[in-house]
């Protein structure tokens, strides 16, 4: 017996209004792939200033990449038109301060808590977001 497994997602995710997304990086394999075009091409000017700052910035652009990534996969969960990588935007409140999302007024009604974390070669990325129905 063969299952629709698109069919059981609709199923499940029909009327759902919180969504989780997450992405790991593994940063060897991350700064091996990571050159000027990407960088013009997924960050946006306060990325790219908040990420050079460091010693290693590979590291802030890594967690930057891992948490654009994220923030994709959750709304992707609940609005299925695509948004542009260099669209999402995250800002720290200081140097490693609390990460925050922003996103284009389009989505307004979209809440989003962002967490980032590495540990040795690995940075990881989680989003909890919540439509919020005005």
């Amino acid at each position: 017996m063969r299952i629709d497994l698109s069919e059981k997602v609709e199923e499940i995710t029909e009327g759902q209004d919180f969504a989780i997304g997450n992405d790991l990086v593994f940063l060897p394999d991350f700064e091996k792939s990571f050159n000027l075009l990407f960088k013009k091409r997924v960050y946006t000017q306060k990325e790219i200033d908040y990420c050079d700052q460091f010693d290693n910035p590979i590291l802030r652009y890594a967690s930057t990449w891992a948490a654009k990534e994220a923030v994709y996969k959750s709304i992707k969960q609940i609005i299925p038109k695509a948004i542009s990588f260099k669209k999402i935007e995250i800002t720290r409140s200081k140097i490693g301060g609390k990460p925050s999302v922003v996103l284009p007024e389009l989505y307004k009604n979209l809440k989003l808590g962002l967490s980032l974390t590495h540990d040795g070669d690995y940075v990881w990325a989680v989003v909890i977001l919540k439509l919020i129905n005005n």
